[in-house]
């Protein structure tokens, strides 16, 4: 009986399965397979919306622009890449801790750990960041009782922000509140700016026009100024920034893609970091160098090198497709 319970213990712990993988292992392999058709089931998805509505889909280079500390810099998809490096580069240091345990290198393995698990705190903090322009928004726009999304330019087709041009007009309108309306009903934020003040403004100001979602070769459309008068005829609503409902930037699935995907990567990342810091204490605390292996930290390592490849294909679709 004893030596049954040992040997079912070693099969668990350190036993080999098919292809001479440990049991651990390939529960591991299995884990990261299933997640990985969850999320070739969420980009597919995405990738057939985007097909549907190529023509008035939003454009990377024009909604991912901000840099840290760059106030009013326009640079492109330069922090996504920054990120992107980060997250990478975690992926080395944490194959450096894998082959550190294999030598039984108690002290390089800790180091290495560390490494991956700042980085992946440096990720979640800029997606974070991101997240909140992203939500902010930057210039603004106006959406239509059709829910097409309309945006201001200059006659060089730089956009103009609705606080360069928008006309003051003293309202009543209030924020509704549990104390101010009889049946409360929630409600969204409001805007800086009302639809009156915004086409007012516009009227003010002759050397501004109307940029349309609609994408040809690669660029929006600009109206002439009596078409985008017209146009600003039907305006309903005005749009600060992206949330689930609305969205400045264009078509509003962008937006719901956007934080359902990226978000579901990131609570992947943030499990991964979790994780990673338990096997780092357990490190320091010498667990498996009584053990005799650092089979645990390579069980790891697999599923963050899953989630740094998830990144690579959610990367190439939202940001250079």
């Amino acid at each position: 009986m004893e030596a049954t319970v040992t040997s079912h213990e070693q099969a668990l712990d350190g036993g080999t399965g098919p292809m001479g993988a440990t049991y651990g292992k390939l529960m591991m392999w299995f884990f990261i397979v299933s997640d990985a058709l969850t999320f070739s089931g969420f980009l597919a998805a995405y990738g057939f919306s985007r097909f549907k509505f190529i023509e008035t889909w939003p454009i990377a280079d024009e909604v991912f622009t901000h840099f840290p500390f760059l106030h009013g810099v326009e640079a492109p998809m330069y922090y996504v890449a920054l990120m992107t490096f980060i997250l990478i580069f975690s992926s080395v240091t944490m194959v450096l801790a894998v082959d550190a345990g294999h030598h039984m290198n108690k002290g390089k393995v800790a180091f290495y750990m560390l490494l991956t698990i700042v980085g992946g705190f440096i990720f979640l903090g800029s997606q974070a960041w991101e997240w909140k322009n992203f939500i902010k928004g930057e210039f603004g726009a106006v959406e239509t009782k059709g829910g097409s999304i309309l945006q201001f330019v200059d006659k060089e087709g730089h956009r103009v922000a609705l606080a360069d041009f928008a006309a003051h007009i003293p309202t009543e309108r209030e924020q509704l509140t549990p104390s101010k309306a009889k049946w409360f009903m929630s409600e969204g934020a409001l805007p800086t700016y009302s639809v009156n003040e915004v086409v007012e403004g516009f009227k003010n100001n002759p050397n501004i026009l109307v940029r349309t979602e609609q994408i040809v070769d690669k660029k929006k459309v600009i109206l002439s100024r009596d078409e985008s008068m017209k146009r600003l005829a039907s305006a309903q609503h005005v749009v600060e920034g992206a949330n689930l409902i609305r969205n400045e930037y264009g078509q509003k699935l962008f937006a719901n893609f956007f934080f359902f995907i990226t978000g579901f990567h990131g609570f992947h990342v943030f499990t991964g970091v979790l994780i990673n810091i338990i096997i780092f204490f357990n490190v320091l605390l010498g667990t498996y160098e009584k053990r005799g292996s650092y089979e645990m930290v390579e069980k790891v390592g697999l599923y963050w090198h899953f989630v740094d490849l998830v990144w690579v294909f959610v990367f190439t679709f939202f940001y250079l497709v």
